[in-house]
Parts: C-alpha cells; structure tokens; sequence
C-alpha cells in the first residue's frame, strides 16, 4: 500500500497488534529512560519567545535609527518598549493558550496563531501609547520595523520549536503527559504505541476492578476494590486515566467514574471496537445536546475565511498583472481558428453543485463533455489540438481565465481539478469515496498536479493515484500547504508533467 493512499485514507491503515510488553512497559519518574516533563520545555520557549521579541524590537529600532535618522535612539524607553511588547505578545500567546499541546496543533496553525499575537500584541501597545500620551518619541517607521521584525522572527522560532517539540516527544525524551492506562494491553498494543508517540507515556497499568452494584446516588458507597483501585491510581500521580473499553466494559467504566471524581485527573475511554472509526470522532454540541461527531468538513469557518479572502486577493491581482497576457493569448486563439476565444464547460463544484468553468480554447471542436458520446479525453497526439493550443496546455496557460470563477467564488486557487462530468461519472463507482474531492472547492491547480497526476487519466491506476493526493489535500489542508503548491505551480518541473 502507498504511503500517500495511507494518508488519504482510502485503505483501512495497517495496523500493528504485536506490541510487546517492552514496548508499552510503564514509565515512571526514577526510570532513567523516563522523559522531562513538557511542561518545563514549554516554559523555556516561553522564555525564549520572550527574551528574542524584545531583542528585535530593540535591534530594529536601532538599526532604523541609525540608517534612517542618523541618530542613535534613546536607551532607555525603546528598552522599555522592546520588554513591554515582548511581555504582551507573550501573555495573549498564554491567554489564548497557544502553547498548548504543541505536538497537536499543526505547524501552520501554531506558526500563524504567534503572528495573530504579534498584531495584537502591537495594536495593545500602540493603544497605551495613545491613551497615556507618551508616544511621542515613538515614530511609525520605528513601528513597522519593529512589527516586520518580530513577525518574520516569530514565525521562524515558532517554526523551529514545534519541529523540536515534535521529535522530542515523539522520541520520548520529553514527556507530555502520565496516564495510568486501565484495559486489556495485550489486545491494544496498537493503541498504546500510538499514543506513546503522541508523548502520553504510562505510569501504571491496571486491570479493570470488579464492580459490585452500583453507586446509590447521593450517598457514593463502593465496594472495596473499587476504592482500592482509586488509591492505586491516586498513587501514580497522573495526568490522565485511560480506559481501553470493550462495549460490555462501559457499564463498569460509568460506575468508575464516580469514584475516580475524586481525584484531580482527567479520565477518557477508548472504545476498542472499530479503532478506527473512533479515531475520527471527537465531543461536540448539537444546539445544547452534547453529541459523538465522527465526521465533519474538511475545513473550519476560519479556515475558509482565510482561504476565500488569499483567493480573491490573488485573483484580482493576478487578473491586472495578468491583462496584457491574456489580451495577446485571446488574439493568438481568434487569428489561428474560427471559434470562441474561451471554451465553457459545466463540471462538478464544491457539494457536487454544477458550475460552469471557462478556460482558453485550445481545440478546433467544442464538447460539453457531460456523457461518453460527447467527451473523450485529450492525448498529446490529439489531432483536435491547434498549434497554439498545445503550447497552453503545457504551460498551463489555458487554465487561467478560470481566475475570473475563482473571483465569483466558483473555485479556489488551489483545490482538487474539477473533472468533465462524464468523467466523474465513469470513476465515482469505482473510486470510494471519489465525490470526497468535492467537499472542498475545485482549484486551478492542486496537490496532485504538481505531483505528475495530470493529464490523460486512461486507466484506473491514473485515476486512483490522483484522487489519493486530492485526498491528502483534503485531509492536510494548510494555508502553507496552499503556498507550498503555488510555488511548485510556478517553478517545479514535476507540476509540468504529464501535460497534454
């Protein structure tokens, strides 16, 4: 199986049940092999955020000072202004939590979360500059040196350390959290190396106590060996207690939580039943009904947020920048064969809605490519190419009018390609679940174009690869991501490939 199907999540992944008991033997604090709490990394980072914000804000102001104004600042209150900036962004980086379970967030999410700091932090200190009227020694350059400055450092340290965090508590040299894990081990050696890998390392196993009745409510007597098994864990100190639960063990686990109230840790369950439907719910509230979420859209509010206001950003600038080309592009098309300037096409959007996608003409015949009599896919021998045609195809050139439907809110700039419809219909039995690039806007170009997915899908194997790197797209969806495939879009040869 291939690692990019993996990751798409078209296969059930492979799972490893043989752990062994040294694999998922418990770690304490005396262990020499037992990791450093993160919590102490995570202060240092503090530290360090802290300490490398105020020596920007310090050495930019300089630097502008002196190559600007010729003159050397004063000492005194832009120190003072380099800490009180530092301490702000610092305090709403805690406020808001993001330092929070590093290992968890994605790299991006953690990256651009310290510059919505950086802006708040900034806008904070200009408002007490205001407020206080004592700003008048602080001029705007000063201001936009310093706010250039500590964003592009912010995001290189933030980059740095949650590799580093990663790897640390992958490696389990540090330890994010100690749990005592309760259930059959043996059975679930897969789930528990997961989650040593995510830093939950063990400071005891247990099996599940024998439960006798039931609590009576409002009075909370339990048997023996119930308040036995709430010392034993009370004894490890942990941050969490872990029950890895068949479906006949929740009637006990319900009566164990009453007990376990009494201690100061977090308790979850596992379900071990189809880990890998589980692996994808999460709590949720449905109006004021809490509710098991096993699925949802691939991409927040915010998330779309972002992605809508880079593509109408970048569309209408690309279609300025982009006139002159496309005038030129528009009269080569109307000299060298009768026929439209821009070939239309009604294909599958986001939610499979239809919407008409428009792209330079690049044949001598025009097919609405909606059934099998009216579509046939373009080869590079394709006797239907004009000369022109075959040069914008490979360059990639006739993709761009369709600026003009990301504009209109049709597409995105990057997204899975919208297929002809007669195509879709020819894969969607085939490929489960292949209308799932369709939970998200089609794009102008995407993941599996500038991997070499593109062009004639004839077979089978074509079709499965690309829809496995629209997947990963789907299921990884980054802003950097987003700029990662521009930029192989303009400048990787692999994003040429292919091309008919």
């Amino acid at each position: 199986m291939s690692k990019i199907a993996r990751m798409a999540n078209l296969y059930v992944p492979d799972v490893d049940k043989s752990a062994t008991a040294d694999d998922i033997r418990p770690r304490n604090d005396s262990s020499p092999v037992a990791g450093r709490r993160i919590e102490r990394l995570l202060a240092r980072i503090v530290i360090i955020e802290f300490s490398t914000i105020a020596a920007t804000c310090f050495l930019t102001s300089t630097l502008y000072f002196y190559a600007v104004l010729t003159a050397a600042p004063s000492t005194a209150e832009y120190v003072s202004a380099a800490l009180l900036i530092a301490l702000l962004i610092v305090l709403l980086s805690l406020g808001f939590k993001q330092y929070v379970a590093i290992q968890a967030q994605p790299r991006d999410r953690f990256m651009l979360s310290g510059l919505g700091a950086v802006a708040l932090g900034f806008s904070l200190f200009l408002s007490c500059l205001f407020l206080f009227k004592i700003g008048d020694w602080y001029s705007r350059g000063t201001f936009f040196s310093q706010f250039i400055g500590v964003g592009a450092v912010i995001l290189f340290i933030r980059g740095l350390v949650h590799g580093y965090v990663r790897r640390a508590v992958q490696s389990g040299s540090v330890e994010a959290r100690k749990a005592v894990l309760v259930g059959d081990v043996k059975s679930n050696g897969h789930i528990v190396k997961r989650l040593q890998r995510q830093g939950v390392h063990w400071a005891g196993m247990l099996s599940f106590p024998y439960v006798h009745g039931y609590p009576v409510s409002g009075v909370e007597v339990f048997s023996p060996g119930v308040r036995s098994f709430v010392e034993r864990c009370r004894s490890y100190k942990p941050d969490d207690i872990i029950f890895l639960a068949e479906t006949v063990d929740l009637p006990r686990v319900a009566a164990l939580v009453g007990a376990l109230s009494e201690l100061p840790v977090s308790v979850h369950v596992i379900p071990t039943a189809s880990t890998e439907f589980w692996a994808l719910a999460k709590i949720a509230t449905l109006g004021e009904t809490t509710t098991i979420q096993v699925l949802r859209p691939p991409l927040s509010a915010f998330d779309l947020s972002i992605k809508r206001a880079f593509d109408v950003c970048a569309s209408v600038l690309g279609l300025v920048a982009l006139s002159p080309l496309l005038l030129t592009v528009s009269l080569g098309i109307k000299l060298e064969s009768r026929g439209p300037i821009l070939f239309r096409q009604n294909r599958h959007g986001y939610n499979n809605e239809i919407i008409p996608v428009v792209k330079f003409r690049t044949m001598n015949v025009v097919e609405d490519g909606e059934s099998s009599a009216t579509f046939k896919q373009v080869r590079s021998d394709d006797d239907r190419l004009t000369r022109l045609g075959r040069f914008l195809r490979r360059t990639n050139i006739d993709e761009l009018p369709q600026l003009f439907n990301v504009l209109c809110g049709e597409m995105s700039l990057i997204g899975p390609r919208p297929h002809p419809i007669a195509l879709n219909t020819m894969f969607r039995e085939r490929i489960v679940p292949y209308s799932r690039r369709h939970n998200v806007k089609p794009g102008l170009t995407g993941w599996a174009q500038v991997n070499g997915f593109r062009g004639e899908t004839d077979t089978f194997e074509k079709m499965q690869h690309r829809v496995e790197y629209d997947m990963f797209y789907i299921d990884n969806w980054s802003f950097l991501l987003d700029l990662k495939i521009i930029l192989m879009t303009l400048f990787s040869k692999s994003a040429y490939q292919n091309a008919t």
